[in-house]
């Protein structure tokens, strides 16, 4: 579903590498968390992913689509969510869903449907008629992720996706995405909230300046640092300078 082969993205001309020689690959049905301290490349590497930045070499492919050769093909079958929801504030949140539903092609009644049933997950109801600029940043974080979900991606890409969600919305959130993935689909996200990505990932990667230092299972990442303590030890034990 997604595979990255030697990806590299540089800022100032070269002076300061975000992301090196990247490669990874997340299967089918896998929920791929994608760890890393601040600076570490993660958000470049994802804004990479969903065709926001181009990168300076390698290759990106999702669900089987190059992202820069066949880029509509490509984020027509993503979905992203960024770590900091930038929306139309002069838009109703039903306004709002709609555009990404027209954006998306999905059907009048199959919309509907899903538009309540995710308003309800996210407990958004009774707020969807209300302009954007008066939500809180943690509705707009559920509007950006309802609008997200509206045409059942295969591929879901979330940045920092539990920040600013009340406990009710992130445990939904969180099943929500393991109900996805167990429909054969495919979910990568970044976290700085470790006991998340231990419980919830298949798989974890763990990148410092750019470059991938461990990938795997919670035990093969635990072998890789031979350390068999809880992800937060492995964590910093890894990624100490």
């Amino acid at each position: 579903m997604i595979k990255l082969h030697g990806v590299s993205k540089s800022y100032n001309k070269g002076a300061v590498k975000a992301v090196d020689n990247l490669s990874l690959s997340v299967k089918p049905g896998e929920i791929f968390g994608f760890l890393g301290p601040n600076g570490a490349g993660k958000t470049t590497t994802i804004k990479m992913m969903v065709g926001l930045l181009q990168s300076d070499s390698g290759t990106i492919t999702i669900n089987g689509y190059n992202i820069e050769q066949e880029p509509l093909k490509a984020k027509s079958s993503l979905s992203y969510v960024p770590d900091n929801p930038e929306v139309y504030e002069k838009l109703t949140g039903l306004e709002y869903l709609n555009f990404l539903a027209d954006v998306y092609r999905v059907p009048a009644r199959i919309r509907k449907e899903r538009m309540e049933r995710f308003l309800q997950l996210f407990e958004m109801t009774q707020a969807v008629g209300d302009l954007i600029q008066s939500y809180s940043h943690g509705m707009r974080q559920k509007i950006v992720l309802i609008g997200a979900l509206l045409h059942e991606p295969e591929v879901f890409i979330l940045d920092e996706p539990m920040v600013g969600l009340d406990p009710k919305s992130a445990h939904n959130l969180k099943e929500y995405m393991r109900e996805h993935c167990n429909q054969g689909k495919t979910v990568f996200f970044s976290t700085h909230v470790l006991e998340v990505a231990e419980k919830l990932c298949d798989r974890i990667g763990i990148i410092r300046r750019g470059q991938l230092i461990a990938c795997g299972t919670m035990a093969e990442l635990k072998q890789q640092a031979q350390n068999e303590g809880s992800l937060e030890k492995i964590f910093l034990e890894l990624t100490e300078v």
